[in-house]
């Protein structure tokens, strides 16, 4: 079995992510199912269950987390930035030119614990990450979207 690659910056969120769930959160949630028993009858007590379906979140996302860093290789992005030059490859952050619609956006590479659209963070499994592994600046990376194919110049590559 391969190790997923993961960012320094990313395994840091996922163990921070990880204390506070078992330093704040599991604490406050057996808090609230012992409060939830001493109202009585467990059949009919919404609170009691609520607080059990929540602790059974926090104890799968306890699972995941510590899972994902175990199985991960946590990669320093600027080591690897050193070595790949004006290469994109895992941790690259780029600027890219969408040349249909003439807008820029900018992406981070990284792992698929830590992708999040939203931050401008995508997977390195993700189809735009795939066409653009291996490219330089100035080269155009068409990608298969789910509209059609799309085609990104790329403006800048650092590594952060």
């Amino acid at each position: 079995m391969s190790r997923a690659p993961m960012t320094s910056r990313g395994a840091e969120k996922l163990r921070e992510e990880l204390k506070d769930l078992k330093s704040v959160q599991r604490p406050k949630v057996i808090q609230a199912i012992a409060e939830a028993r001493e109202h009585g009858d467990l059949k009919e007590n919404a609170e009691y269950h609520a607080a059990r379906e929540q602790q059974s979140f926090i104890e799968g996302r306890i699972q995941e987390i510590e899972a994902a860093l175990s199985n991960s290789q946590i990669i320093d992005v600027a080591v690897v930035g050193a070595s790949a030059g004006d290469k994109i490859v895992f941790g690259a952050t780029l600027e890219l030119l969408d040349i249909e619609n003439d807008t820029e956006v900018t992406y981070q590479i990284v792992g698929e614990m830590e992708a999040d659209i939203k931050q401008n963070l995508i997977s390195i499994t993700s189809p735009i990450a795939r066409a653009l592994i291996g490219k330089s600046v100035d080269d155009v990376a068409e990608v298969q979207a789910p509209g059609g194919i799309r085609e990104y110049e790329i403006i800048s590559v650092r590594y952060e």
